[in-house]
């Protein structure tokens, strides 16, 4: 089952001062660019969700895709313009800020999700949650259009709303790290570093 991927760059990252997430250098590449490397060989077809920066996101070749709704609507949004657009039945979201996930996040999410026979997988780690690294089937997406217009925009109370499974990916925290600062790229930056010195 081919399965399209949409990352998620569309936030305002008042953390990291404004600056727009996907741009972020991390190890002298955009934070985006790292997420794209790990997809490529896992996806069948990889869409951005961008707010900030078009011009950019422009450059690399992707369909850039902004929210529909106003005022920065959170995850939701990105999730409802992939399950809008994606070419295939199965859509998988990534945050543009996680530049170590796993290499095997398609495939362990998508045998979850058949295992179960569930519309939305969602990966775990080290016991938590982490909700925008899911695979939902396409099929979601009126409830996803009746969800946001309600006013609701919690990404977690919409997916248990949904026949839902989590899949455990064990305990590599890195590879669901958010870097959401300055100073989570420089200890990430640090810890690699350190990892491949020995």
């Amino acid at each position: 089952m081919p399965v399209s991927a949409l990352i998620l760059a569309g936030g305002l990252a008042t953390r990291m001062g404004g600056v727009d997430k996907g741009l972020v250098q991390f190890q002298s590449q955009p934070l985006i660019q790292h997420v794209i490397a790990r997809l490529t060989p896992q996806v069948d077809e990889i869409m951005i969700n961008a707010n900030r920066e078009l011009a950019y996101y422009n450059t690399l070749g992707y369909r850039v895709l902004q929210d529909e709704i106003s005022d920065f609507a959170g995850p939701l949004a990105g999730m409802q313009l992939g399950l809008k657009h994606a070419s295939h039945d199965l859509v998988l979201f990534v945050p543009c800020d996680s530049p170590l996930l796993p290499a095997n996040l398609v495939q362990k999410l998508k045998t979850g999700l058949l295992q179960a026979n569930a519309d939305i997988a969602v990966a775990t780690c080290g016991g938590n949650n982490h909700p925008v690294f899911c695979l939902c089937k396409k099929t979601l997406l009126p409830s996803l259009d009746y969800f946001l217009a309600q006013g609701n925009r919690k990404v977690h109370a919409w997916q248990k709303s949904q026949h839902y499974v989590e899949v455990d990916f064990g305990d590599d925290n890195d590879a669901f790290e958010n870097l959401n600062s300055p100073d989570d790229i420089i200890k990430l930056e640090s810890k690699l570093a350190q990892s491949t010195a020995h």
